[in-house]
């Protein structure tokens, strides 16, 4: 008896199901490489206004956290001013959604999509955000009074780009941003810091993650803010203590063990002076801090407490919460030291 062979009905129902069978596929794969590379739908970080009663906020992913803390420490490394992070921020924002891509208009490349060919650097120095933020920071100095001009001005002035009006509307972003990577707003910066996989991390990113914990920290502190940043004061870091003048406590990242996890401890005196980055105690221990929260996905730090604070990975409300006693007054207040714990 010869086969029967399927009727163009029952055909037309099983193309469809077969089609919807490869779309339903090709969702679900979309929608697990968004999770695992920070996209829609991944656990992400927020920055929120440090004045009372501003509800401004903006949300962005790990990934777009790591590079801006970079951006930030290289800036204040280079004692620009908080002007000079946001106007290095919206930049990134509007070249590279602060995503150091490989690729862009011909050979543009990295986080402000700077071209070798036009003297910016070497491929592999402009894929370094460390360096790309310093090559452009060292470029916007050069312009006269950049701090009073409009922001999109001023970014004009170091990138030469085609659409001259377009970093204007990352402004009141970097704004923000600014205000907390650099230390100037406390507490505003959080995220959830779901541990990033291999196939998430960036080429800056992924050596330094795959050391322990503690020394992949330690590494990234040094990668961001300058080894100079961390020996002005004496500290060790791969080498003798640098002598110094005059005593000072080290702001060194020194790592203690605890029973449930391994704490990078970064100093920070009280007072008023000035540290080598330029930055107030106050300012620079917030600074440090929102660093840690920024990077704690890519670096597996699963808390970060400073001044009477703390930030918890996983947390459901990923906020700063108050460790001081209540009662205890001024407590709060008093610094001492970022302690970074990370996993074992």
């Amino acid at each position: 008896m010869p086969e029967s062979t399927p009727t163009p009905k029952r055909r037309g129902r099983l193309v469809r199901l077969a089609a919807a069978f490869v779309v339903l596929c090709a969702v679900a794969g979309y929608l697990v490489v968004q999770y695992v590379t920070g996209g829609t739908g991944a656990p992400g970080c927020k920055v929120v206004s440090g004045q009372q009663g501003d509800g401004t906020s903006y949300e962005f992913t790990p990934e777009q956290a790591v590079n801006a803390a970079t951006i930030a420490a290289v800036g204040t490394g280079r004692r620009m001013p908080e002007r000079a992070v946001a106007i290095a921020l919206a930049t990134a924002l509007q070249e590279s959604a602060l995503r150091n891509i490989q690729h862009g208009d011909r050979d543009s490349l990295g986080l402000f999509q700077q071209r070798p060919s036009q003297g910016w650097g070497t491929e592999q120095q402009i894929m370094d955000p460390s360096y790309a933020a310093g090559i452009f920071y060292e470029h916007l100095a050069r312009v006269p009074d950049y701090a009073e001009l409009p922001l999109t001005v001023a970014a004009q002035r170091v990138q030469r780009s085609g659409y001259p009006e377009a970093y204007a509307k990352h402004e009141p972003d970097a704004t923000l941003l600014a205000a907390a990577l650099t230390g100037q707003s406390a507490a505003t910066l959080t995220c959830e810091g779901r541990p990033v996989t291999s196939a998430a991390a960036t080429p800056a990113t992924a050596p330094v993650a795959a050391a322990a914990p503690t020394d992949a920290v330690r590494a990234a502190l040094v990668r961001d803010f300058g080894r100079d940043a961390f020996e002005e004061t004496g500290a060790e870091i791969g080498g003798a203590p640098k002598p110094v003048s005059t005593p000072a406590p080290s702001p060194h990242p020194t790592v203690t063990a605890q029973s449930h996890g391994r704490t990078v401890t970064v100093p920070v005196p009280e007072g008023t002076r000035i540290d080598a980055s330029g930055r107030s105690e106050e300012e620079r221990g917030w600074q440090l801090a929102h660093w840690a929260v920024a990077n704690s996905s890519a670096l597996h730090i699963q808390r970060v407490t400073y001044a009477g604070r703390e930030w918890i990975a996983g947390r459901t409300e990923s906020t700063w919460q108050s460790t001081v006693p209540k009662g205890t007054g001024g407590a709060e207040r008093s610094a001492g030291a970022v302690r970074i714990l990370t996993a074992q």
